[in-house]
């Protein structure tokens, strides 16, 4: 079967008029199947260009890279790996404290919360969206984490530093549960920044 590489055909009538999805729709179509059918680690940019028939340089061109490639199939418009970045720059010491200020802005922004939001109820009652969903924050955000602190047990210390962000993130943001809902950013960050800092921080060795 030949596969056509590149840009769309166009209306014969319209040379300005694509056929059909545009190339950008076609990739979304095709990597949203093969996330949901073979999760974040399981799809490779390769098999989404093929499946939507385009040069694989095309994925790249359009959203830069598979993170960017998730997040505009779960229409985020600020993804955590962003709010990651922005947090791991700056001081080591006031890490904890950056990284709850980025997740409750995300978080508390009238355009990326209310996506954000969105996908954790998707993935709570979808399995196949929840599978993907994990598997791109066990990647994407526990692991550059675990980079960044470095030490023994890194990947453990990040895993229990996200635990407790993503805690903040249900009681907070999802259940509205009080009296997390109802602090302020200040009294969040100055409760929650110890326990944080106490998982990243590198245990003695024995």
């Amino acid at each position: 079967m030949n596969r056509r590489r590149g840009r769309p055909p166009r209306n014969p009538s319209n040379s300005s008029e694509p056929v059909g999805p545009s190339t950008r729709e076609r990739i979304l179509l095709a990597a949203r199947s093969r996330l949901l059918s073979h999760g974040y680690t399981g799809t490779t940019l390769r098999a989404v260009a093929a499946d939507a028939e385009v040069d694989v340089a095309l994925i790249s061109y359009y959203f830069a890279s598979k993170r960017g490639l998730f997040s505009a199939v779960m229409s985020l418009t600020l993804s955590p790996p962003q709010v990651l970045a922005a947090a791991l720059e700056g001081d080591a010491a006031q890490l904890p404290e950056r990284l709850l200020a980025a997740v409750s802005a995300a978080w508390e922004d009238p355009d990326s919360g209310p996506a954000l939001r969105a996908l954790v109820v998707m993935a709570l009652e979808e399995p196949a969206v929840l599978r993907a969903v994990v598997e791109f924050l066990e990647q994407e955000v526990i692991a550059r984490l675990a980079e960044q602190i470095g030490g023994p047990q890194a990947t453990a210390r990040a895993g229990a530093a996200v635990t407790t962000l993503a805690g903040v993130i249900f009681t907070r943001y999802v259940l509205r549960l009080h009296p997390a809902a109802g602090a302020s950013r200040e009294q969040l960050i100055r409760h929650l920044a110890p326990a944080i800092r106490a998982s990243l921080t590198s245990p003695r060795l024995r």
